[in-house]
């Protein structure tokens, strides 16, 4: 059975209010999934017992019992990429569909006054540590390069190294995380550790219910990115996209310094010759 079965078989016996929240979990299932009870109630204008009792109604055991049902059922439409190759349609129509419709959400999210939000606790930060899960990590990636490059003190977390790496960060300190649905548990608990430390924590992520965006100080300093698959595996192109964006933002923010830095960098790399001094032939 689905969701809508379990509504539809107790549709009789619900009150206007629990059709309301009957509503709002029909248009996203992840309030559920990803959301506590005090979640649910707040965004259906209702209180926690009725919440309660709308999961009793559909006949699960409570909340709980019906969240972890509907988790399972998330799980199996996220599916695997092993699962996802076999779905694969010989077609690439669907992708390029996907992927456009993806960059233009991510354009709309990140408007000129939420990367401004974003990237200002980058900038002022004393250390900026970056991490992500598996599938965001090109987004990771391009965001360390970018701000190594015109701020100090930035760091690439990885998995293995995570303790180590995180044993100074403290307050005055931002985190920038990339994750995904389905959220790698190193970078979603590391996350909360670091809150935990005081350290300010900015969220590249997918939705107002992903663990992530619960540990921002403000609704400004965690976007919403759509994330389409690309035959078995999710695109990284947002969350690349959002870090060239962001990148660039915290350049207009922190001015001269981030031109003095690069001054300074290219000069190093004319003092060792860094890049090689090459005209194509046919313009030699």
């Amino acid at each position: 059975m689905s969701i809508k079965d379990f509504i539809a078989a107790a549709s009789e016996k619900l009150t206007p209010t629990e059709r309301r929240i009957a509503e709002l979990v029909l248009n996203d299932p992840t309030l559920i999934a990803f959301g506590t009870v005090s979640d649910l109630a707040q965004r259906a204008d209702t209180s926690r017992p009725s919440i309660v009792r709308f999961a009793t109604k559909l006949g699960f055991e409570g909340y709980t019992d019906l969240q972890t049902w509907i988790r399972t059922q998330l799980s199996l439409q996220l599916s695997s990429p092993s699962q996802r190759i076999r779905q694969q349609e010989s077609t690439t129509a669907p992708v390029r569909s996907a992927i456009k419709e993806a960059i233009d959400q991510a354009f709309a999210a990140l408007d000129e006054q939420r990367l401004g939000a974003l990237a200002t606790p980058i900038a002022n930060a004393k250390n900026v540590w970056i991490l992500s899960g598996e599938t965001s990590m090109a987004g990771a990636y391009v965001l360390h390069s970018g701000l190594a490059m015109i701020r100090p003190d930035v760091h690439l977390v990885v998995e293995h190294s995570t303790g180590r790496e995180l044993s100074s960060a403290g307050p005055g300190d931002t985190a920038v995380v990339f994750d995904f649905a389905r959220y790698r548990r190193n970078s979603i608990t590391t996350a909360r550790a670091l809150e935990q430390l005081g350290v300010t924590i900015v969220a590249i992520t997918d939705g107002p219910l992903s663990p992530l965006a619960a540990l921002t100080k403000s609704s400004q300093t965690w976007c919403e990115l759509k994330i389409p698959a690309v035959g078995p595996f999710d695109s990284s192109i947002p969350a690349v996209m959002a870090a060239e964006l962001l990148v660039a933002q915290v350049v207009h923010q922190l001015g001269d310094q981030a031109r003095q830095r690069i001054d300074r960098l290219e000069s190093l790399w004319q003092a060792t010759d860094t890049f090689l001094n090459y005209t194509p032939r046919q313009s030699r």
